[in-house]
C-alpha cells in the first residue's frame, strides 16, 4: 500500500496514475473541497474506457496536513508515501498559509512516516528550494541556498521544508527529495503553472524575456516512482526535461492552439509597472492580484537548470516540450473546448 498527499493536484493525479499502473494499492489524501471530478477527467483523458475502474481503485482519505489523526490513519500499513501536497503562491499576504502547509505539513508527514515505520518517502520539493550560483551558467542540487533580499516566500516555505525531510532522514526516514521546475500537462488550466496555456488561448500580446526549466508532469511522477521502487535515499534531484525562453514555451502552446503568438517583448519598467498597478487595484477594489513582484522578476530573469544528475542516476529519457505542450493542448480542447 502506498499513500499520496496533493492527489487532486496536477502532479498528484500523474502520480496516482503512474503508481496504479505499476499495480500499487493506492490510498489518497483528499480536502474536503477538493474535486475529484478533475482527477476523473485527467483519469479519462489517458486511460478511456478503463478510466472508471481505475479510478475506483484509489482509497480516499479525508483531512489535510493539520490534522494528525487523519495522517497517521492514512499512512498506517503504507510501505511508501508520496508528498506532493503543497500551495504555491507569490503574494506576501499568503505566507502564514503557506508556512503552516508546506513546512509544518511536511514535519508532520514526517513524524508520521517515523512514527509509522514507513520504508520510503518521496518528497516533491521545487527549483525554487534550490541554490542559485550567479556565476553558474546551469544550477545544480549542490548550490547553497541562501536567503536573499529578491527571494520569494515560497522559495523560504519549500526549502525550509527540505529541512524538515533532511531531519527525518538522520533520524533513520529513508527519503528521496525531487526538485521539478515549472510542470506541463493535463489538469485545471485555472490553477498553477498550466494557466499560462488558458491565457496563450485567449490571446497573449506580452512575452518577457527570461528563461526557466520545464518538464512534463508524466516524467516527474515516473521518476519519482521509480527513485521510490529504488529505495534511493539522502538524495535530491532537479527535474528538468529543457530549459526554454518563455517566448519560445509560448510560440509552442500558441502554435498547438492554432492562435496568434505573442509578439511584444516586456520590458523591465513594464514589468516594474505592472505587478504595482495590479497590487494597487487589489487593495482599492479587491481584484485578484495576477501578478506580483516575485513573478514578475523571475519572467524577467534567466535561469538555467542542470538535469546531469538523474540522468546519471537512471539514465532517463525525458519526453520533449513540445510534446509535453501538444498532449496538455489536446486535454483542454477535449475539455474545456467541446462546444
Amino acid at each position: 500500500m502506498v499513500f499520496v498527499t496533493g492527489g487532486t493536484g496536477l502532479l498528484g493525479t500523474h502520480v496516482l496514475l503512474e503508481l496504479l499502473s505499476r499495480g500499487k494499492d493506492v490510498r489518497a489524501l483528499k480536502r474536503s473541497s477538493s474535486d475529484l471530478e478533475q482527477v476523473q477527467s485527467v483519469f479519462k483523458f489517458y486511460l478511456k474506457d478503463r478510466a472508471d475502474e481505475e479510478f475506483k481503485k484509489i482509497s480516499w482519505v479525508e483531512g489535510d496536513l493539520m490534522d494528525i489523526t487523519t495522517l497517521q490513519e492514512g499512512i498506517q500499513g503504507c510501505e511508501e508515501v508520496y508528498h506532493c501536497a503543497a500551495l504555491v503562491s507569490f503574494k506576501k499576504r499568503d505566507f502564514q498559509k503557506m508556512w503552516q502547509i508546506n513546512k509544518i505539513g511536511t514535519a508532520n508527514v514526517v513524524n508520521v512516516c517515523l512514527g509509522e515505520n514507513v520504508r520510503h518517502l518521496c518528497y516533491i520539493s521545487s527549483t525554487a528550494a534550490i541554490g542559485k550560483d550567479p556565476h553558474a551558467e546551469f544550477q545544480t542540487e549542490g548550490h547553497k541556498w541562501k536567503k536573499e533580499k529578491k527571494t520569494s516566500n515560497y522559495s523560504i516555505t519549500k526549502y525550509s521544508a527540505e529541512m524538515e525531510v533532511w531531519r527525518g532522514i538522520e533520524e533513520g526516514l529513508k527519503a528521496v527529495i525531487l526538485n521539478p521546475c515549472v510542470i506541463l500537462g493535463p489538469g485545471n488550466w485555472n490553477e498553477s503553472s498550466i494557466s499560462i496555456f488558458k491565457v496563450v488561448k485567449k490571446g497573449l500580446k506580452f512575452y518577457t524575456p527570461g528563461m526557466n526549466a520545464f518538464v512534463d508532469a508524466r516524467d516527474v511522477a515516473t521518476i519519482a516512482a521509480e527513485l521510490t521502487e529504488r529505495g534511493i535515499t539522502g538524495e535530491r534531484y532537479l527535474i528538468v526535461a529543457e530549459n526554454k525562453y518563455f517566448k519560445e514555451v509560448f510560440e509552442i502552446i500558441a502554435s498547438a492552439f492554432g492562435v496568434k503568438a505573442p509578439s511584444i517583448e516586456v520590458k523591465p519598467w513594464m514589468a516594474s509597472l505592472a505587478w504595482r498597478i495590479e497590487g494597487i487595484l487589489r487593495v482599492l477594489f479587491g481584484r485578484k492580484q495576477n501578478i506580483t513582484k516575485e513573478t514578475a522578476n523571475s519572467a524577467m530573469s534567466i535561469t538555467k537548470f542542470s538535469n546531469e544528475k538523474i540522468l546519471d542516476e537512471l539514465n532517463f529519457q525525458f519526453i520533449p516540450i513540445k510534446d509535453a505542450v501538444d498532449n496538455a493542448v489536446r486535454y483542454f480542447e477535449s475539455t474545456y473546448m467541446k462546444n
